[in-house]
């Protein structure tokens, strides 16, 4: 499987702009003969402000998925990426939120072949420190792992790797590629490839994870941050396939799956674990 990361600068509030980017990057994708696109956070509108018309951003993103779907079944290719989603909680505390009574959004990761949706997933995870936890509400579970292209495939969105226990729950289900979509700052560069490299080797499968490029102010408390386009393509072993730089554009690379399925078969991970014993560990946790 020819799998690739999009990079670009997600613009926040400007749709049309970023539509235009994910049809570009499509169509390059297309004569690459790339079979699975994984998009940034967030890709169709970027993160809520407090001018932010929430009920409006949810219309763009529908609108925006819709376009890629029908491009992405004219080209024969899977993508993903996450956007606003709808779920029902109470109203968000800061900015145009929506009406009494209506959903807060949540963050949701999609993967589509063509206009089929073979995964929807809400973010678990919210980072507390650009306020997300006032603009979405929180996913509560785990994404699935479905099958495509020959290919078990799941996906994650960017926080959530900091969260092994999340990040587990791919590996029980056999995934052999997982996509990550995501938002994260050159401050913390280093956290994002040794967290990104690091989940291939644990899980043993490939992951496909997009990073933004661009620098904008963020969430509810608009942090200024830059982003540096350091997209990763991995394989089961950690070894880095391709990398990206801070500039719009694929970041591509072949996955021979058969290296993961040999990986697992050699060294049984899954096999040797003992899960009777972590899920007493928590329990004492919580008591």
């Amino acid at each position: 499987m020819r799998a690739a990361a999009l990079q670009f600068d997600v613009r926040r509030g400007d749709p049309d702009a970023n539509l235009a980017a994910v049809s570009a990057g499509l169509e390059a994708a297309r004569a690459a003969g790339v079979e699975l696109v994984c998009l940034p956070e967030m890709w169709p509108t970027s993160f809520p402000g407090p001018e932010t018309d929430v009920a409006a951003a949810l219309a763009d993103t529908d609108r925006s998925w819709e376009s890629v779907e029908r491009q992405a079944e004219a080209a024969g290719l899977l993508v993903c990426g996450s956007g606003f989603g709808r779920a029902p909680a109470a109203p968000g505390r800061a900015g145009k939120q929506p009406a009494e009574g209506a959903e807060r959004p949540t963050n949701r990761m999609r993967l589509v072949d063509g206009r089929r949706v073979l995964l929807e997933y809400d973010k678990l995870h919210l980072f507390s420190p650009t306020a997300e936890p006032y603009s979405f509400t929180a996913g509560s579970t785990p994404p699935a792992t479905v099958e495509a292209r020959g290919a078990k495939l799941s996906a994650l969105v960017c926080y959530d790797l900091r969260f092994p226990e999340l990040c587990r729950v791919p590996f029980r289900a056999g995934c052999e590629v997982l996509c990550v979509s995501a938002q994260w700052p050159l401050s913390r560069a280093p956290h994002w490839r040794a967290l990104v490299v690091g989940l291939a080797v644990s899980n043993q499968c490939f992951v496909v994870a997009a990073n933004r490029t661009g620098t904008d102010r963020v969430g509810q408390r608009e942090l200024v941050l830059e982003f540096p386009g350091n997209s990763l393509v991995v394989d089961p072993h950690g070894g880095v396939l391709a990398e990206g730089v801070p500039e719009q554009g694929l970041v591509l690379a072949d996955l021979d799956l058969d290296v993961g399925r040999d990986y697992r078969r050699r060294v049984p991970v899954l096999r040797d674990s003992r899960p009777d014993l972590y899920a007493d560990w928590f329990d004492q946790e919580r008591g």
